[in-house]
């Protein structure tokens, strides 16, 4: 864009402070306000950041000094507070998923089409070494032709050590749509774009209970499924089978196996940005695991270099954690709780391109050119 983005932030909940930690690194990025539907939120983030403002949500969108909103809202406030920001010219970068569901999605990629602006979403951590050692390893050839990967998140659920789940247990929460953005986007990272999906769902518990903070003890109502398995078909040929949960307790299985005709490579945590990829080829079997040196990806990542990325990337490109990739990876979730719902194969009808591959960069301290 040929400027650092000055960003203003609406919503100052716990994921805020994983941003406001990596923006100081960020030539690309310039912090401006800070917004929240509690004003001693966003005082309090205000107070602890130089030269931020903290402002009320409609001050900031109308602020002129501000041309990119970062919304960190729940999930079920992204597509309406995206809506606001491009109406009022701005470029919106959000957290996962892009929207509640897939109609409100479109509609907010309709809008920023319109104004000229551009969406980017969450998760960035696949712009990270781990996942990108990981895609520089299928790009050249090592694994041969792609067969299969398997991706499996399982824990006893958020309320554990979340003061306020709530939002985790209703509809745009889960352990797919919580979790699950960033597995699908690791897979359509690392094999492509899906084509359909097939999916089975259940849930354990109709009520959760808080473990931690001022709400401890009390019970939150459960009304989506919190273990949720299926199949995703990528246009490529590859099958992906992914295993999402709240319900389970732990699994000793690495977080995304991904084999090939000449090889298996086991992926990190996609929830990270680093992490050790490591190898074992069909030649030297009998020899076990050989670890990968970091190859590719921005070098010491943290949340908020998508949105870096997103500055950085001229007119005209897509920038890697774009609004059509968040969009695709949402379409494949909902189709995979259809599939679950009706008991058939349901066809994805979005696509996404597969983002551009990150050679090994350091973006820390560079400005946008």
């Amino acid at each position: 864009m040929g400027e650092p983005l000055n960003v203003g932030i609406i919503g100052c909940g716990a994921i805020a402070a994983q941003y406001l930690n990596t923006f100081p690194s960020l030539g690309s990025i310039r912090l401006q306000a800070v917004a929240d539907l509690d004003p001693r939120r966003a005082a309090a983030v205000a107070d602890s950041s130089e030269n931020v403002r903290a402002l009320s949500v409609d001050e900031l969108l109308a602020d002129p000094e501000i041309d990119t909103v970062l919304n960190l809202t729940i999930p079920a406030a992204h597509a309406e507070v995206a809506a606001q920001a491009i109406a009022a010219g701005k470029h919106v970068y959000g957290e996962k998923p892009l929207a509640a569901e897939t109609t409100s999605a479109r509609h907010v990629l309709e809008l920023a089409e319109n104004a000229g602006v551009r969406v980017g979403c969450a998760p960035d951590t696949v712009l990270g070494t781990g996942i990108q050692t990981a895609r520089k390893a299928v790009d050249d050839g090592l694994i041969g032709r792609p067969v299969a990967a398997v991706a499996t998140m399982v824990t006893p659920g958020h309320e554990r050590w979340h003061p306020n789940p709530d939002f985790y247990y209703v509809p745009g929460g889960g352990p797919l749509l919580d979790m699950g953005p960033y597995y699908v986007t690791a897979l359509v990272t690392l094999l492509g774009p899906v084509t359909s999906v097939i999916g089975s769902a259940s849930h354990l518990r109709e009520h959760r209970t808080i473990g931690t903070g001022p709400r401890a003890g009390k019970s939150v109502p459960v009304s989506v499924d919190t273990h949720v398995t299926g199949v995703l078909v990528h246009e490529s040929g590859a099958l992906s089978t992914l295993i999402m949960s709240f319900d389970a307790v732990q699994t000793r299985a690495s977080n995304i196996e991904l084999h090939g005709e000449e090889a298996t490579l086991t992926v990190p945590d996609p929830n990270y940005f680093d992490g050790d990829v490591s190898i074992c080829t069909l030649a030297g079997r009998d020899n076990g695991w050989d670890a990968l040196p970091a190859s590719a990806g921005y070098i010491g990542a943290g949340r908020g270099y998508g949105l870096a990325d997103m500055a950085l990337t001229p007119a005209g490109e897509q920038h890697r954690a774009n609004g059509q990739l968040a969009y695709h990876v949402l379409d494949v979730m909902e189709s995979l709780l259809r599939s679950a719902a009706e008991g058939t194969s349901v066809p994805v009808q979005s696509t996404a391109q597969r983002p551009k591959a990150v050679p090994l960069t350091s973006l820390s301290r560079l400005a946008v050119p």
